[in-house]
């Protein structure tokens, strides 16, 4: 479209402008102002679209600026080594798939998320790349597993040791896994998650309230954060303390084996409460537990999975190992001991990732035979 010549306006109202005294538009000045509407709705449409990206890159920098909270520490390279034996298949299957460590570390001060601390809670995630679908695998804290240098003891001694890294090896190494990324919490925010959620909805039997309430004085001890004894059992509304509380829980028939089913079942509905939730409440969950968080994600990596994450969906959750015996190990008190490491390895990766044509590698079939001639079993 060729360029319109403007003339430059002269101090007097000619002809050209109007055609009386009276301002009444000629028939040219019609078509000048269809042209400057035509325009001015260009100008109006270029204005709305750079508003709308100085938005985008507004809220880029918000969102960028609460990942900042995270903590990131370096692990460095090649430092989640897995199992040179395992089959291609294997690798093949899993790489449809994205599996994260989750620890929630039994610390006494919030924050501190490194080595020294112990493990009190190891899941594994795996999350179907196409589906969304999220299969949970809790590891028993007092599994007997190799640690990575030959020496076996309590999967949880692994993060006490060495922190994330040491505790990635041992997962990768004693159950053919090739884990890269890890999460980790501590209590105090899950509390904070749970209070800024309004509370989540647990069904509390006899023989929880109890061990629940006793386990509160601690809780709220540890994060300066006050609440109420449960005066009643059944299905209620558990606040922060309490539903922190109610993860820690021990000494009921199932012992770990069912504490390990409680954290679950917090998680799930923790997942369940959040998306119904508005932006702003999130705003206040990120500011809470963001600190109290460590991951070796980086900030773009969490962009990049932030709109996949609203559609993911807990399928299923399993204790590992499946098959075990509990009993004392000279040097390392009450352990869980797997029943044929080997076979509940070939459990996992079923559960985990469906996959039925799993074969342990060499690396674990020795861990398992180790295992077998420490404990007998």
């Amino acid at each position: 479209m060729a360029k319109e010549t403007m003339k430059k306006p002269t101090s007097r109202k000619s002809a050209a402008h109007y055609s009386s005294a009276s301002g009444t538009p000629s028939t040219r000045r019609k078509g000048g102002k269809k042209r400057s509407t035509k325009k001015k709705k260009k100008r109006g449409m270029i204005i709305a679209v750079e508003v709308l990206l100085i938005l985008v890159v507004l809220i880029g920098f918000y969102v960028v600026s609460k990942l900042d909270q995270l903590q990131h520490p370096d692990m460095g390279e090649g430092d989640t080594s897995v199992n040179e034996s395992i089959e291609e298949d294997t690798v093949a299957t899993m790489s449809g798939y994205t599996t994260v460590a989750l620890f929630g570390l039994d610390t006494r001060e919030s924050g501190q998320l490194g080595k020294g601390n112990r493990s009190d809670t190891i899941i594994i995630a795996s999350i179907n790349n196409d589906t969304g679908e999220v299969r949970l695998a809790s590891v028993f804290r007092d599994t007997y597993l190799d640690m990575t240098t030959g020496k076996f003891n309590k999967a949880n001694s692994a993060y006490s040791t060495g922190g994330p890294e040491q505790a990635i090896k041992m997962l990768n190494k004693n159950l053919d896994l090739t884990i890269e990324k890890y999460i980790s919490v501590d209590f105090a925010a899950m509390t904070d998650a749970v209070d800024l959620l309004g509370g989540i909805d647990i069904d509390v039997d006899e023989t929880e309230i109890d061990h629940l309430n006793n386990y509160m004085v601690e809780t709220s001890k540890v994060t300066g954060v006050a609440s109420k004894p449960l005066t009643h059992t059944g299905l209620q509304t558990l606040d922060g303390v309490q539903a922190t509380s109610y993860c820690r829980i021990r000494y009921t028939a199932g012992d770990d084996f069912k504490r390990t089913e409680r954290q679950r079942e917090v998680i799930q509905e923790l997942v369940r409460k959040a998306k119904t939730m508005e932006i702003s409440k999130i705003n206040d969950i990120i500011n809470a537990v963001f600190p109290k968080i460590a991951t070796n994600y980086s900030n773009k990596e969490l962009l990049e999975m932030a709109p996949q994450m609203i559609g993911y969906d807990i399928a299923d959750t399993a204790g590992f190992p499946f098959d075990r015996e509990t009993g004392t190990i000279s040097g390392r008190g009450s352990c869980v001991i797997p029943v044929n490491l080997a076979e509940n390895v070939r459990q996992l990766h079923e559960f985990l990732y469906e996959n039925y044509d799993y074969t342990p590698s060499s690396e674990v079939q020795k861990i398992s035979e180790q295992i077998t001639a420490d404990t007998g079993y």
